[in-house]
């Protein structure tokens, strides 16, 4: 035991949860916000303050890698400061965002990699109620983009994103260029995988059958075309020699070769989404109101492939879950009047519910261990998008801690939550935990359902991939 230490805060009483195991302890952090003591009876009266988490499980921040959330404009300045909030309601302490088209950046700044970043940069800066980083999307549109991969690692920013289908999207030979250049630079290629020539063929099909209603923009997208342009992606990666991290997994047949790949010792990654371990293709069958809801890419699969994914994040074939959080309003950028499903806005929120849904749907359910939830929500991400003062309850690391009530339960509903969008699609889901309390850094962001923090907070995370110059 620590003799009389002077500590800023100790989390006292509550249940530590990491990837190697679960136990009663108290958690003493420094005033740089660093955790400096993990242990039981640290004596009373050390702290500054001081908070009871008795009956409460104390985890790691959540750290979501995969996020659209949008820029602040002139029209609309509180944008991404309340979807930094709504992450910390729910328990996310650090969030990585893309900037792609769609999200806000400029058109000047569209046209070339370092610019889009540079002005990313900008206005985000002083915004964010949680720490942040960002992951810079690349796209057929850039000048040249592998030139400037090392002025963006140098930046930070050592994470990117290609997409191989949209109107943005990168050839195969693009795709070999950047992995070799993120191979070179010590960096990592995010890839959303869809085969191209399967997607545009399965569009014409359903629009020459006059099937334009938003179901049939699932029925366009079939489990085939991801599976093939996983495959195609992880060859090119192997034959180059680089690393990659397959987004938004929805499949057992993206599932297998991304196993095989791992067996063939490939350094390959991959994530799935909670919305494809909570919902399914049913919601398809809904009315074209309620269906627009889950129009998002890939779409939501049989259930048959919900238990896919579920087992595997418990094998380790998927290695962390991540939110795909797109912020789009049914009033506004996902306005139904009738158009056909290929001119419907793509994507779902989620920045809010990530926790919620993995626990219920995972823990809760005895599909996954309450360490290897946080391993899949905390530690990995931090180890692997390169946030290395992050992911775990130890000594040295950031204090990003929740406090989390396992016993409690509530209904999800579009009006409890803070994100931007005015939905939810997980409109009615009954789930099991409530988070109690929030710290970034050791402060206090969450208090029982009450922000207590402020606007600008956050910290721009400058990354390095420390694994990749191993």
């Amino acid at each position: 035991m620590l003799s009389s230490p002077i500590f800023d805060l100790v989390v006292r009483g509550g249940t530590v949860v990491t990837v190697d195991g679960s136990w009663q302890a108290d958690v003493a952090v420094d005033a740089g916000g660093r955790i400096v003591a993990v242990e039981q009876g640290l004596p009373a009266g050390s702290a500054r303050r001081e908070v009871d988490a008795t009956g409460l499980l104390v985890l790691p921040g959540v750290i979501d890698v995969h996020t659209h959330t949008r820029l602040a404009s002139d029209e609309e300045p509180d944008r991404f400061f309340q979807d930094s909030l709504a992450a910390a309601f729910g328990g996310t302490t650090t969030f990585l965002s893309f900037n792609n088209p769609g999200t806000g950046i400029s058109e000047a700044a569209q046209g070339r990699l370092r610019d889009g970043i540079d002005e990313w940069l900008q206005r985000t800066a002083g915004d964010s109620a949680i720490d942040y980083g960002l992951s810079a999307v690349i796209t057929a549109q850039q000048d040249d983009p592998v030139s400037d991969i090392p002025a963006a690692v140098a930046m930070g920013v050592p994470t990117f994103k290609a997409f191989m289908v949209y109107d943005f999207g990168v050839d195969e030979r693009a795709l070999r260029r950047l992995l070799e250049a993120t191979r070179d630079q010590a960096a990592l290629l995010q890839v959303h995988c869809e085969d191209r020539t399967m997607l545009e063929a399965g569009i014409r099909g359903q629009l020459d059958q006059g099937r334009t209603a938003p179901a049939h923009h699932a029925d366009s997208r079939p489990t085939a075309c991801e599976g093939t342009g996983t495959t195609g992606a992880l060859e090119i990666a192997a034959a180059v020699g680089a690393p990659i991290y397959a987004v938004h997994v929805s499949c057992a047949d993206a599932l297998a070769p991304l196993a095989a790949a791992k067996r063939d010792s490939g350094v390959v990654f991959a994530e799935t989404c909670p919305h494809y371990l909570a919902l399914d293709a049913s919601r398809y069958a809904l009315p074209d109101e309620e269906a627009i809801r889950c129009v998002i890419s890939p779409p939501l699969r049989a259930a048959s492939q919900v238990d896919a994914l579920w087992a595997a994040l418990a094998d380790g074939t998927l290695d962390l879950v991540a939110t795909d959080h797109v912020p789009d309003r049914l009033a506004v950028e996902k306005r139904y009047a009738g158009q056909p499903f290929t001119e419907i806005s793509n994507g779902a929120p989620g920045i809010e519910t990530l926790l919620a849904v993995v626990y219920s749907e995972g823990v809760a359910r005895g599909r996954l261990s309450l360490e290897r939830m946080v391993d899949l929500l905390s530690t990995t991400p931090a180890g692997l998008f390169g946030l290395e003062h992050k992911g775990s309850i130890e000594m040295g690391k950031d204090a990003d801690l929740v406090l989390f009530d396992s016993a409690a339960r509530r209904t999800l509903r579009a009006g409890d939550l803070h994100h931007t969008s005015d939905y939810t699609p997980y409109e009615g889901i009954a789930v099991r935990g409530a988070v109690r309390g929030v710290y970034v850094r050791g402060n206090e962001v969450i208090r029982d359902g009450t922000f207590v923090g402020r606007r600008g907070f956050g910290h721009f995370q400058h990354r390095e991939l420390v694994w990749r110059r191993a």
